[in-house]
């Protein structure tokens, strides 16, 4: 070539390959001022990507990789998807591949995925489709306000809702759905205040009210709506979460959020916010007052006053039993037994420390049969049952007609013995099938949470 590459700066050099600068430079006829022309034009893409996007350490690498990873081929890659994807452009795209950290063959997977997923579930059409009446009504939440940024605000009262019922009364599939049209409306909330403001609007936030957390919410189906929901959220919707805002969060919170963190990728997690006793006052520094329904602190009402904003929120609610299409919901157990005529099976699980969640499920097949919960007292034999503590009582349930099902906190360590009881029949055996698990707290989480009691600024309150 016999011209030095004056126009390269150290700056540049650390920001683009030799081999790519020489490319660029013949790709211009040597012309060296036209080079530098180029150069400067690529310079100022990376910087309006990352000042709208704020992708962590982009530069010219990122743009002139060779081969398949070079960022620029993503959209050739993708030709035959591009006519029937929600959105083509730039920002749709850099989307999948910031949540891939630039990998085009991973990036391109996921959104390949995703585009079938959009298939399956006929997204393009899921804002006119109409959940039954029972989820409409009971399924907690709803889109509510903007935060400064003009970012839409999606509230999720996870403690208003009643579990049982609503798996009682409709699928999983449905539940699921509806919370999957849920974020399509937030995503299209973000178009019309990207239209609106006249700048682009593409992340959401969201607060989990957690008022009214019980046991009755781990029960595991409810639980499994949730993992699945989370996991599709994160599969389907990269890089659309903003904050994560957690409010009223009872002690039993660390248990619950262990049995999704799992379902939530590391960058969603960080963006989690557990806020203190007050919450109300620390949301207005992320969402203005006049975006805040009144029952959160704002000053937002329904044009009637009410302060709930029930046009915009469901709150949920016990669902009464007129809904419900069947009295049981199908589960798969882990274990079979049979419990002797005159006899009992005990199953210890030893718990560690306090906090922790022990979560049951069983039934019986052609009669009833007795179940309790105790705690030994001497630890390395069996025990009668009158030489141990009792937790929950023991009595006869009808679980060959209905699955029975149960959780208690153990407040103290030790082995808890549940005790299937079979000792009033002296003439049948029965056949037990159940599931029996320890739900553990998320130690972050649980720190989190005594840290802001400590200071008098329990969550709860």
């Amino acid at each position: 070539m016999g011209k030095d590459l004056t126009l390269q700066t150290p700056e540049q050099a650390s920001r683009i390959p030799q081999p790519q600068l020489h490319l660029l430079i013949a790709a211009q006829s040597f012309d060296l001022q036209k080079s530098e022309d180029m150069l400067q034009k690529l310079e100022k893409k990376v910087q309006k990507i990352t000042d709208v996007f704020d992708v962590e350490g982009l530069s010219l690498r990122h743009l002139w990789k060779p081969g398949k990873e070079c960022a620029w081929e993503f959209r050739g890659n993708l030709q035959d998807l591009l006519p029937t994807m929600p959105k083509a452009d730039d920002y749709f795209l850099l989307r999948w591949l910031r949540a891939q950290n630039f990998d085009l063959k991973k990036s391109e997977d996921m959104l390949r995925k995703h585009m079938e997923f959009r298939k399956q579930q006929d997204l393009d059409n899921i804002l006119t489709w109409q959940a039954s009446e029972v989820v409409q009504l009971y399924d907690a939440g709803g889109l509510c306000g903007y935060d400064y940024e003009g970012c839409p605000v999606w509230f999720d009262l996870v403690g208003a809702l009643d579990p049982k019922g609503l798996l009682l009364s409709a699928s999983k599939q449905e539940l699921i759905r509806k919370r999957i049209q849920g974020f399509e409306l937030l995503l299209k909330e973000c178009e019309l205040q990207s239209q609106k403001l006249g700048r682009k609007i593409e992340t959401i936030v969201m607060v989990f009210d957690l008022e009214g957390l019980s046991l009755k919410h781990l029960w595991k189906p409810a639980v499994e709506v949730y993992q699945r929901y989370f996991a599709l959220v994160e599969e389907n919707y990269p890089e659309t979460i903003k904050h994560l805002f957690v409010v009223r969060a009872p002690r039993l919170f660390p248990v619950a959020f262990n049995l999704v963190k799992s379902f939530l990728t590391e960058v969603t997690q960080k963006k989690i916010v557990i806020l203190g006793g007050n919450w109300k006052q620390e949301l207005s520094k992320y969402i203005s007052p006049d975006q805040i329904p009144m029952e959160y602190g704002g000053t937002m009402t329904d044009p009637d006053g009410n302060p709930k904003c029930l046009t915009k929120i469901t709150y949920g609610g016990e669902v009464p039993k007129s809904y419900y299409l069947h009295n049981q919901v199908r589960v798969q157990y882990e274990h079979t037994a049979t419990v002797g005529r005159g006899s009992s099976l005990q199953v210890d699980n030893e718990i560690l420390f306090p906090g922790c969640v022990l979560r049951w499920q069983f039934a019986s097949d052609g009669a009833d049969i007795g179940f309790g919960v105790f705690l030994k007292t001497k630890q390395g034999e069996r025990q009668r049952v009158g030489d141990m503590t009792e937790v929950l009582s023991s009595q006869r349930y009808n679980a060959h007609m209905v699955p029975e099902d149960g959780s208690l906190t153990c407040h103290k360590p030790g082995v808890y013995v549940l005790r299937f009881d079979n000792t009033y029949s002296l003439i049948h055996a029965k056949k037990v099938s159940y599931t029996v698990e320890v739900l553990l707290p998320d130690k972050a989480a649980e720190e989190k949470i005594q840290g802001l009691e400590a200071t008098g600024s329990s969550p709860a309150q």
